[in-house]
């Protein structure tokens, strides 16, 4: 039993069983035992590699979306170039890169980097040498300016609450606590208006998931867009309409249970686009596209074809599997999912098609 798992424990002896929102919060961020609070998770030496870990190429591709969206608009100065959940600032870093190509981007931007973990904020300010990044702790604290942000694996790890219609209503799961542990279990079943748009599109026995987190994140960007202008990209693993369980714990680069080793594995759940876009009052959503769809679309094959001239075999071989794992059906192409916001009356976002 790990201290976390302890101290879940005697917590719920006291208290009653807590819910699955609260249970991700503490493994995730607690201040001693949390998994973010006290490793470097990110690469092959953690528990789980991020596209940005995987080739430059894509962080390539994403500084590029950025540069072009904010030439788009005017190219306003000041800006906030923002990303949440940064990990290693390796996105970052080839964002910085690749769109200080473009004639005044570095000198108009205002870095802003939304972390939490003293550990992970030392890792990414030797990653920006030069890029003199400000921290903030949450994104509604964001500067009042025009807004460029990219948010790469971000809302998977956010909180989320599951629960199971039931003829009376849902029944909310929960994580008790028993001789060898922790188990897992329902509470009591009751109408639950958050979810009445959901019985007509569920069965009894069918799993829903929340995420309580989601409105005031989406919408703090979306109040920063509607305000002063800009664009957001979202990428994730997903999909549109949440059903069935996704809450899924990684620890060394393979799946674990949920409830093995609360604080030292890694805990994510697939992002609901759908109530992310709902979550964006006042901006123009673009539909959720496919990362291999859209990255194809920025141009990643002609980047990774022009990388690979002159390439010896073996980091070509190595780049040609790189491209393979960002884009191809089978691999992170289709289960991770993009979607953009903009002001409403900004042209379309690059990549993003069938614009409002």
């Amino acid at each position: 039993m790990t201290p976390l798992a302890e101290i879940l424990r005697r917590r719920i002896a006291l208290d009653g069983p807590i819910t699955v929102a609260e249970y991700m919060a503490e493994c995730l961020l607690h201040p001693r035992h949390g998994y973010y609070t006290t490793r470097d998770p990110f690469g092959a030496a953690g528990d789980f590699t991020t596209a940005p870990e995987i080739s430059q190429i894509f962080g390539e591709m994403i500084g590029l979306w950025l540069a072009q969206a904010w030439i788009d608009r005017g190219r306003p100065a000041p800006f906030c170039l923002a990303e949440p959940g940064p990990g290693r600032g390796t996105l970052m870093a080839d964002i910085w890169r690749v769109a200080g190509a473009v004639p005044g981007f570095r000198e108009a931007a205002r870095l802003v980097l939304v972390e939490a973990s003293p550990r992970l904020r030392g890792i990414q300010r030797d990653a920006l040498p030069g890029a003199a990044p400000r921290w903030i702790d949450r994104l509604e604290d964001l500067p009042e300016l025009p807004l460029f942000l990219v948010a790469n694996e971000f809302l998977d790890a956010l909180p989320i609450r599951q629960f199971v219609r039931d003829p009376a209503g849902w029944r909310e799961r929960q994580i008790g606590a028993d001789a060898d542990g922790l188990v897992l279990g329902l509470g009591p079943a009751a109408p639950l208006a958050l979810l009445d748009h959901r019985l007509d599109d569920t069965a009894p026995g069918e799993m829903v998931e929340t995420c309580p987190a989601l409105p005031a994140l989406a919408g703090a960007v979306a109040a920063r867009i509607s305000r002063h202008g800009g664009a957001a990209l979202f990428i994730d693993y997903g999909g549109w309409h949440s059903r069935g369980d996704t809450l899924q714990a990684v620890r060394r680069h393979r799946s674990v249970p949920v409830l093995e080793t609360p604080g030292e594995a890694d805990l994510t759940a697939h992002v609901d686009f759908e109530a992310l876009a709902r979550a964006a009052p006042g901006c123009a959503v673009s539909p959720m596209v496919p990362q291999g769809v859209f990255l194809e679309r920025l141009g990643i094959t002609e980047r990774a074809r022009a990388l690979s001239r002159g390439l010896a075999d073996a980091p070509r071989e190595s780049l040609i599997a790189a491209h393979r794992r960002l884009t191809h059906p089978d691999e992170m192409g289709t289960v991770f999912k993009t979607m953009g916001l903009a002001s409403t009356a900004s042209p379309p976002l690059p990549g993003l098609t069938q614009w409002p």
